[in-house]
């Protein structure tokens, strides 16, 4: 297959893809599907399973189950029965079933206690590079005094420190999502370093000092300089790909240098007050 027919086909997948993250809450039918792949629908299921690896069927279930996920967690006071009937099932016993099935843990037991990397083992085969134009700007970044939650071990573990640093936030109402900025340090890329040396850095912007507090948080700051900026928009699960992008393309092909400070994330929204598909993060690379 040429690379243009290569392209031509991924586009078409990723079109399907786009299509079923933004319409989850619907019929999402073969024939539908296979419409907006333009492809047929008697050759639909074998062509989205050969380029993603996954069934189709079984990509809308994670899709579902993954929004589900983070509801669970991160919006306590949403009631799973809500939470099933928005996943698309019929009442919360059948959602538990399939939720157990897929995660080895019912909805309860995961609000309570969620088991990540399982969790994200999951989502492996699921993923789906993306590529296509990316526009770089320099920017001016201000310096920002930040409050930090310092997360350290395993990526998949993440959102474990993501919980804590939410309970801070919330309890000491020093930096209110709705006032203040969100962002993201990660020190090493997770696919390279071992989980025991895998740090991030979890912050969200402050006027003042972090007073000590039962959750760690301490106060840091992002310095100010010139950044390269790429705006990525949809799951945080492909990020990667542009990361790699800025450092491994763009970088050698322009007259720049890096400052000693790692590449930064700006959470401009988070999953799940917006649907994964809706997620804006500004990537930023520091250049001196």
């Amino acid at each position: 297959m040429s690379e243009t027919l290569k392209n031509t086909y991924a586009e078409k997948i990723n079109k399907v893809c786009d299509y079923i993250s933004e319409h989850l809450n619907e019929d999402l039918s073969v024939e539908a599907l296979s419409q907006v792949a333009n492809f047929s629908r008697y050759h639909f299921h074998r062509q989205f399973s050969e380029y993603t690896g996954i069934n189709v069927a079984r990509f809308i279930l994670l899709m579902r189950l993954k929004r589900a996920s983070y509801q669970l967690v991160f919006n306590k006071y949403y009631r799973i029965i809500d939470i099933a009937l928005e996943a698309g099932f019929e009442n919360p016993e059948s959602f538990s079933r399939a939720f157990k099935k897929m995660f080895g843990q019912t909805p309860s037991q995961f609000r309570q206690k969620p088991d990540w990397i399982s969790w994200n083992g999951k989502y492996t085969a699921a993923t789906i590079e993306r590529k296509g134009t990316l526009n770089i700007d320099i920017v001016e970044f201000d310096e920002t005094k930040v409050a930090v939650y310092e997360h350290c071990g395993a990526a998949e573990r993440l959102n474990d420190s993501v919980s804590i640093f939410i309970e801070w936030r919330k309890q000491s109402g020093l930096s209110p999502v709705v006032n203040s900025n969100t962002f993201g340090i990660p020190y090493g890329d997770p696919g390279v370093v071992g989980p025991e040396k895998f740090r991030f850095d979890i912050c969200g912007s402050v006027k003042c000092d972090v007073p000590q507090n039962p959750q760690g948080v301490i106060t840091k700051i992002i310095p100010a300089g010139r950044c390269a900026v790429l705006r990525h928009l949809g799951s945080h699960d492909v990020m990667d790909d542009k990361v790699r992008y800025l450092y491994a393309e763009w970088l050698p092909r322009c007259d720049e240098s890096l400052r000693d400070f790692p590449c930064f994330f700006h959470y401009v929204n988070l999953f799940p007050e917006v649907d994964e598909h809706e997620l804006i993060t500004d990537i930023y690379l520091p250049l001196k």
